[in-house]
């Protein structure tokens, strides 16, 4: 039987990258998400690793784009206006074809804001995680052990696609702890022919920068046709009583597990609710939420935020459903009985 340890989600996304054989970590506090930089601290020497507290956000990202280039692992992390700061040097990372994984324990704003949880950087994430025409994959755990596992999932797409890789949380699920059983070690990861020093002995540059605009123009071409591919295989989701749904809660991550108490509740009581819920916010499970939603005939968004995620929602259900929002703004938190109440109300 596998070990179970009580941790806390901070530290479960330090120790499964550790396991995942990420090396080199550069990072900067930032409440919520500073365990992160110290577990790393510790655990990075132990295993031969490279941890660098850096001088700034900005100086962060760009030590990652720099191990990255020679096919090393790595793994930046902040929280939301550390993340924003952090949008150029992923704008490069993309521009040169590069994987990485950034975790972003997400705190309340704009500006400073506040140090509670918040899901309103879901606009910075899926939509300008960086300047110019670019994609980045964001996944969106729920549970400690999601973060852990994610985390090997993150690294793998982030590699295979050659694209930087998101863990969007928030300050609850960092914060509080769970019992997490790791995963069995992931094989070992595949060769990087395209990094510096790998395969023959030749010169090569990583770059960004191309001159002539056609050649940029293929370039990106050739990107997004890698983005589409990940696009069709990547897009998870998981339902919960949502086959004979009449009301549909969509919410994801922390808000997804208020979310699911609602519905239970609702249940109770006799009324057909169920929640669908996007385990990757970048690709958007379009095709499924279509699906569950055409036969609730009624969708509740529910976010802490005041509903960024609604426009990729209305995109995917288009006239299939009705869609409203409930969502709780500046670090406060929804509460299972406000999102019944709202429930109750529509059917």
């Amino acid at each position: 039987m596998s070990k179970r340890y009580l941790m806390k989600g901070n530290e479960a996304v330090a120790e499964a990258a550790v396991m995942a054989g990420c090396r080199h970590f550069f990072g900067y506090p930032i409440t919520p998400q500073t365990e992160i930089n110290a577990y790393m601290s510790k655990r990075m020497p132990q295993v031969g690793g490279i941890y660098l507290q850096a001088e700034s956000e900005i100086a962060a990202i760009n030590m990652t784009l720099g191990a990255s280039a020679t096919g090393a692992r790595a793994m930046t992390s902040s929280s939301s206006p550390g993340i924003a700061l952090k949008t150029e040097g992923i704008s490069y990372m993309c521009g040169c074809d590069l994987p990485c994984v950034i975790v972003n324990i997400q705190r309340g704003g704009p500006g400073l804001g506040g140090i509670q949880p918040s899901q309103a950087d879901y606009y910075l994430a899926t939509r300008a995680p960086g300047h110019g025409d670019l994609r980045m994959l964001v996944f969106a755990p729920a549970t400690v052990q999601e973060m852990f596992d994610t985390v090997f999932t993150a690294f793998d797409a982030a590699e295979l696609y050659r694209m930087p890789a998101m863990l969007l949380a928030d300050g609850l699920l960092g914060q509080m702890m769970e019992p997490v059983t790791p995963p069995a070690l992931p094989p070992a990861p595949r060769e990087k022919l395209w990094a510096l020093g790998a395969g023959a002995p030749k010169r090569k540059t990583i770059s960004s920068l191309y001159l002539k605009p056609e050649e940029l123009e293929e370039v990106i071409r050739l990107r997004f046709a890698r983005y589409s591919e990940a696009e069709t295989r990547l897009s998870a989701c998981e339902e919960y009583l949502a086959e004979d749904a009449r009301v549909l809660l969509v919410a994801y991550g922390a808000t997804s597990r208020i979310a699911r108490a609602a519905v239970t509740a609702a249940r109770e009581k006799g009324h057909k609710a169920g929640l669908f819920r996007p385990k990757t916010l970048w690709p958007f499970p379009k095709e499924q939420l279509r699906a569950a939603a055409a036969k609730a005939g009624k969708v509740l968004v529910v976010e802490m935020s005041m509903g960024q995620m609604v426009s990729d929602v209305r995109l995917a259900v288009g006239d299939t459903a009705a869609v409203g929002f409930f969502g709780r703004t500046g670090g406060v938190v929804p509460l299972p009985e406000e999102l019944l109440e709202r429930v109750e109300a529509l059917i």
